[in-house]
């Protein structure tokens, strides 16, 4: 029989759970970029000029239901007011929004939990002749001191934590007063949430967990989807005045296989392209305020 010494707690439990969760975030995205070329793999050499070039056209490409405008993520990020502003992003990634912040005058702090997206944004700035601070680290753990930064931006990142709540004290306790947090999030609202609790129904008496089917369906190593409700009730433990948006790509406005929906989209017009996946985007954007 084991002593009390020797047995584990439930905070070690969890604290274990934890770390491998992030260790497994960790290796996941430094094996899987974020280069949006899965189907057809970027030109040129990886972190080059061209190769950057490309991966945003792909990215922009995805992101263009989002609004009228050619680059949506300009008024997502507010960039016309963010000169002189201390910026943290969370999730760096390619660092296609690191060089969007640091462009619009913002004093921008990038980090990521890849050493590869580190190393690929602080290459990307050196390229663009930019210069901003790129860090390796786990948001669940920011090493900056209290009140530091007027934004936190983040794009499909902190639903892929261990914990999102944790992440969300770790924003909050370094905003200053009145500053904002701009994220997004997988929409459980969404078309490929709801296409997937339709595969739920017909193998749950496989004992398949929901969670589980939810995040094997979408990217990373895990992942959760929020409804406008409970992202709502998780954003007001720590924020105020939280408004939001479900955003969509052409996926969510025709949701078939790209063979067959590439040529329907063709007969929508963009507004109406844009409506559609705005009802039902899998992507819920909030933007919120520190009391």
């Amino acid at each position: 029989m084991p002593s009390i010494d020797d047995k584990k707690t439930t905070a070690d439990l969890v604290a274990i759970d934890r770390q491998e969760r992030q260790a497994g975030n960790q290796e996941w995205w430094t094996e899987n970029t974020m280069s949006y070329d899965w189907k057809a793999k970027a030109p040129g050499e990886p972190f080059s000029d061209a190769w950057f070039d490309d991966i945003d056209r792909r990215f922009l490409f995805g992101a263009r239901l989002f609004s009228p405008a050619a680059n949506p993520f300009v008024e997502m990020m507010d960039l016309a007011n963010l000169a002189g502003k201390r910026v943290l992003e969370i999730g760096c990634g390619m660092g296609m929004h690191s060089e969007m912040l640091l462009k619009a005058g913002a004093k921008l702090t990038s980090v990521d939990i890849s050493p590869t997206s580190a190393h690929a944004t602080t290459k990307r700035l050196a390229l663009r002749g930019l210069s901003g601070d790129v860090r390796q680290m786990d948001a669940e753990q920011l090493d900056f001191p209290d009140a530091t930064f007027d934004l936190v931006w983040s794009w499909g990142v902190i639903h892929h934590s261990s914990s999102t709540t944790r992440v969300l004290s770790q924003i909050d306790r370094v905003l200053k007063p009145g500053g904002e947090a701009r994220i997004m999030v997988y929409a459980l609202d969404g078309m490929s949430a709801y296409i997937t609790l339709a595969k739920y129904m017909f193998s749950f008496w496989r004992r398949r967990n929901i969670d589980e089917m939810l995040w094997r369906d979408a990217d990373g190593f895990t992942a959760r989807f929020y409804t406008r409700d409970n992202w709502r009730d998780l954003l007001s433990l720590f924020f105020v005045d939280t408004k939001m948006v479900l955003c969509g790509q052409d996926a969510d406005a025709v949701p078939l296989p790209r063979q067959l929906r590439m040529p329907l989209l063709k007969l929508f017009s963009a507004e109406r392209l844009r409506a559609m996946a705005a009802r039902r985007g899998s992507m819920l954007f909030s933007v919120s305020r520190k009391a």
